[in-house]
């Protein structure tokens, strides 16, 4: 009864695939903590069927998916989401029609690129990553969702800035992979309370 999780790639017109080094690099960070982890090709990209449906046909494709996983794994009771850019999108759109998911880790969500006030309120807590230098998606529009979202009631969002990192975190995937590794760590370990 391992824990879920599914990773989301980034934008399939923009060469997005399952193999995506960002994508993998949280792929291995959910892996290593013991998850059942699901990576895989939207519609039309690499040898799956179909054709790019502006994101609609994509956000299926991330149910149908984690329907699958879920099916394979029944046992689980712990159900997370992760996706980069693109892939960032659509997790955060998931976590609004799938109550069973219980964290997010987004990097670089396309902020300035997509409206995100669907996110009203955000479901469940989660972490977001952005590159500072980051050309595509600008890290003070996402700083702006962060703030907005950590207003909100009953969810904690942790954020963490990578300054020298732009948007492909081009040698930056270890570091990038240990700001997701610490975060499931901090989810994922019991509170103990000392006895006073």
């Amino acid at each position: 009864n391992a824990p879920i999780a599914l990773v989301l790639s980034p934008h399939p017109k923009q060469g997005g695939t399952m193999n995506n080094r960002v994508a993998h690099t949280l792929f291995k960070s959910f892996a290593y903590k013991g998850f059942s982890v699901l990576k895989f090709n939207y519609r039309g990209v690499g040898n799956s069927e179909g054709v790019y449906d502006e994101g609609e046909g994509e956000l299926s494709d991330a149910a149908s998916a984690l329907d699958w996983v879920q099916s394979m794994v029944p046992m689980s009771e712990k159900f997370w989401v992760a996706g980069y850019s693109f892939g960032a999108l659509l997790s955060m759109q998931l976590l609004m029609r799938r109550p069973e998911l219980e964290g997010f880790i987004a990097v670089s969500p396309p902020a300035n690129h997509y409206d995100f006030n669907f996110l009203a309120p955000c479901p469940v807590s989660g972490k977001i990553i952005q590159g500072g230098r980051d050309s595509y998606v600008k890290h003070d529009v996402v700083e702006a969702l962060v703030e907005k979202l950590r207003a909100q009631r009953g969810i904690d969002i942790d954020y963490s800035m990578m300054p020298n990192a732009g948007h492909l975190y081009s040698n930056h995937l270890d570091e990038l992979s240990q700001l997701a590794s610490d975060y499931l760590d901090y989810r994922l370990t019991p509170v103990t309370r000392m006895a006073g």
